[in-house]
């Protein structure tokens, strides 16, 4: 009977979030043959690949979709376990960055655990809209934050998914309308950015009749009956209507929620406020 190893999760881990098996190996210290003995080695173990070639790099197949929140729980509890065992007492500080919108109250109660285990910790906390979170990653004022994408990048790990649409007040219909009222954010992000594709892809003409920096203002005019707009599935509710097939309007695409570091290297906060995060969402997809 063969075993699924924490070694080869943890190798399989390195090449999801890395986008290759040359930077997995590399962020886990091992040559690029012996990375790829151990993906091949987990395939044979599952009966079908994990991986896809794309381009330079691999993209996550369907198996390995279902597998890497798997893995990550259990190398997250592994690690939890052994730092309970060998050492009880986080300290440091951590700067993290979630968005004001999108599982905001989730995002809290998970602050608010882990501040209440690890007291030691001196958390920074940002709430902001997180269309700047990347280059605050990337300028090392973040240590870790989560925001969404449309397609996620290198170190980038998926949280959550969730299908986006555009959406008006079910009492309201613009469909015969010649220049149809749009709600867009007004920041440069990719969900505006999708946004004006799906209309110009769908040859409609359209204007700006509210703008906003956040989700919860979007809603707030959609719902008012001012304009159409993108948004989540898990945004609608009975007094809201999905309206792409009606109006003939092009796809969107589907939101990820992802987590990043500004480094590969881990501290003892990030590593477990990152496992931390990784368990509230694996607990909320089951």
């Amino acid at each position: 009977m063969q075993n699924l190893d924490s070694e080869l999760l943890r190798t399989f881990l390195a090449v999801a979030h890395a986008g290759s098996v040359t930077d997995g190996a590399e962020k886990i210290h091992r040559s690029q043959s012996a990375t790829s003995i151990q993906i091949k080695r987990l395939e044979e173990i599952l009966g079908r690949p994990v991986f896809e070639r794309h381009g330079r790099g691999v993209v996550l197949t369907e198996t390995g979709r279902k597998l890497v929140l798997v893995a990550q729980d259990v190398t997250s509890r592994l690690d939890t376990v052994l730092r309970d065992l060998t050492d009880d007492r986080i300290e440091g500080k951590l700067r993290l960055g979630i968005p004001d919108d999108h599982g905001r109250a989730r995002l809290t109660r998970i602050i608010a655990d882990f501040a209440r285990l690890h007291p030691a910790v001196e958390l920074d906390v940002t709430c902001a809209i997180s269309a700047g979170f990347p280059e605050a990653l990337n300028k090392k004022d973040l240590d870790l934050a989560i925001y969404e994408v449309s397609a996620p990048g290198a170190g980038e790990e998926i949280l959550a998914e969730d299908p986006t649409c555009w959406v008006c007040a079910r009492d309201h219909d613009f469909s015969r309308d010649d220049v149809l009222p749009v709600a867009l954010f007004d920041v440069s992000c990719w969900w505006r950015d999708a946004a004006i594709k799906s209309l110009e892809d769908s040859g409609k003409s359209y204007r700006i009749a509210y703008s906003s920096q956040s989700v919860s203002g979007v809603v707030a005019a959609v719902e008012a009956g001012i304009a159409i707009g993108v948004l989540g599935r898990s945004s609608l509710h009975p007094g809201l209507k999905v309206v792409n097939q009606a109006y003939t309007l092009a796809l969107t695409p589907t939101s990820k929620l992802v987590m990043a570091s500004s480094d590969l290297n881990d501290s003892k906060p990030r590593a477990t406020m990152k496992s931390t995060i990784r368990a509230a969402f694996l607990d909320q997809n089951s």
